[in-house]
This record gives structure tokens, sequence and C-alpha cells, in this order.
């Protein structure tokens, strides 16, 4: 039986290969556990164990390889192929995502975006045509997509997802802020800023001084 690797973990590889690729392009060769944790606030334990996981990487005493441990973790997490990708959703938050040019240069390619706004829809956006939200089945039916991009509005966000997984979309980045309901198979990524701030201001509430509201 296949060992289950914790979502946790594969949430680590994306930063360990940021900094090595960092490494990489500054001349460096190897690195120990010991320094790529001080840069990213993890232990070197919390390092070998994730690692361990898909192999042995390094040597006792002599670190890793960068180059050769980046190409291993580019492999483990696909990065070493293009992902073609539909945004549906073009808002404010959409628009920025279509500009956002860290994308395509990571193997990421929006091929397509997608609204129900009359008022957007044939708005050409970068190299993008928007097309109506209609037509998403039959581009889906028609063309391979890996991931979908959901960045409506909450009431019409379920609908959508659903629209993705029935065409197979298997992976899904959902900025909208509902608690999508997906089959096992298909994997869902929840990117909600107002989450993230509310969590932080547990931590500053005990900070503010006396009598702040």
């Amino acid at each position: 039986m296949p060992i289950e690797i914790p979502d946790v973990v594969i949430d680590r590889l994306p930063v360990y290969a940021r900094a090595l690729a960092a490494l990489d392009r500054n001349g460096r060769e190897v690195v120990s556990s010991q320094e790529l944790g001080a840069q990213l606030g993890v232990t070197p334990a919390q390092i070998r164990k994730d690692l361990s996981y898909f192999g042995r990487f390094g040597k006792q005493g002599r670190g890793y390889n960068v180059k050769r441990l980046l190409e291993e973790l580019h492999q483990i997490l696909g990065l070493d192929r293009e992902w073609t990708m539909v945004l549906v959703g073009v808002g404010q938050l959409g628009r920025a995502i279509i500009a956002y040019g860290g994308f395509a240069p990571q193997g990421f390619r929006i091929l397509g975006a997608f609204d129900a706004d009359s008022s957007v829809v044939g708005e050409q956006i970068d190299h993008l045509r928007v097309q109506h939200v209609d037509e998403l089945r039959s581009v889906l039916r028609a063309t391979h997509v890996d991931i979908g991009i959901v960045a409506t509005p909450a009431p019409v966000a379920q609908a959508v997802i659903d629209a993705l997984v029935g065409a197979g979309v298997k992976a899904i980045l959902n900025y909208a802020p509902i608690a999508a309901h997906v089959p096992r198979d298909v994997h869902v990524k929840d990117i909600d800023p107002v989450l993230a701030l509310q969590s932080m201001t547990y931590y500053l509430k005990g900070e503010l001084p006396a009598g702040s509201k």
C-alpha cells in the first residue's frame, strides 16, 4: 500500500523548491538542511523528514546538491511539464489573476476566461477573450484542462465548481468564500484573504493598548 503523504508536507515542497531555485540562481552547489531551515523558518529535522517520504537526496555531513534536489522536487510536484487552466469570474480579482505574470514562467497557462456578465463577455483581456460561462462545458469537452480557477461571487461558485468537476477537471483553485463540495478524487485549494486576516487578528488583539476597540 502506498504511503499516505500528509497535505502539509506537499504544501511545504514548493517552498523548498523556491528556496533552492534562488540558491541555484546564485551559483550555490550544495546546501545543508540547517541552512535551508534557517532561511525558511523550518527545523532541519522537519526538512529531512519531509524529503524522506520521497527518497534519499542528501549525504550525512555533506548536505544536498542544490540542482539535483531542485530537479527532483520539480518531478515530484509535476513542475517539469505545462499545466493548463481556465478562469471563471472576470471581476477585479479575475482580471488581476489574468494580469499576474508569475504563472507562465512556472508552467501554468490560462487558456480560457469565462463570465456571466454580458458587459464583460467578448472583452479582450491580455491574451484572452472573455467567453460566456454557458460556453464553459463545451470548451472543456473540446480542450483538456488541468486546473479550474474560481473567482466568482459565492452564490454561484458551487455551480461553477460542479461544472468544472463534471467536465473532468481534477484540481480547483477556489477564491470564492465557500466550502466547496467535490468528490474525493478532486483536489481543492481555498484562497480566502479575509479568513487569513481574521486568523491574524487573534494574535494582534493581545497587543492592542488598553481601552482600544
